[in-house]
């Protein structure tokens, strides 16, 4: 048995480590400046918690936005919940760590981008910075691959 060094989940731990710092900075602190977040995540993830009519709506994936009006922002070890408005209605959300795909910050150009590893068990893919999801509100990020440091 061949013992090597995890980079890719230990890459994973300290981005969610990451996140879970920025949001709590933000529920104790607020939003500062033009700070705003798209949070992209697996809407199929087992503790993700949203409503019926939105898992009926994004039964994939969803991609949310904390900008002007969010509340009830709570962060814990494991993920976060917030209430977000869709349409003058309030919701409440849950989402794991483990269910975010992407998480960007387009007014300072940065993002997360998390690989879905699909239990190959031989390779482990770490997180790649990249640009904002596929809208026009926000601006494109640099991106850097952190396969290129990867030894084969």
């Amino acid at each position: 048995m061949s013992r090597r060094i995890d980079y890719g989940n230990l890459m994973h731990r300290a981005m969610r480590g990451l996140i879970q710092e920025v949001l709590s900075g933000v529920a104790a602190n607020g939003l500062p400046g033009e700070h705003h977040f798209f949070i992209t995540f697996d809407t199929l993830h087992p503790d993700v918690e949203i409503a019926d009519w939105l898992s009926d709506r994004y039964p994939e994936e969803m991609t949310v936005v904390m900008q002007h009006w969010y509340d009830n922002l709570n962060v814990t070890d494991d993920g976060f919940a917030v209430t977000l408005n869709f349409g003058d209605n309030p919701e409440p959300l849950y989402i794991p760590y483990d269910a975010i795909r992407t998480f960007v910050d387009p007014s300072v150009e940065f993002g997360l981008r998390f690989e879905t590893q699909e239990s190959s068990g031989e390779d482990d893919t770490p997180p790649v910075e990249e640009d904002a999801p596929d809208t026009t509100q926000a601006p494109a990020a640099q991106v850097v691959s952190l396969d290129s440091f990867r030894k084969t």
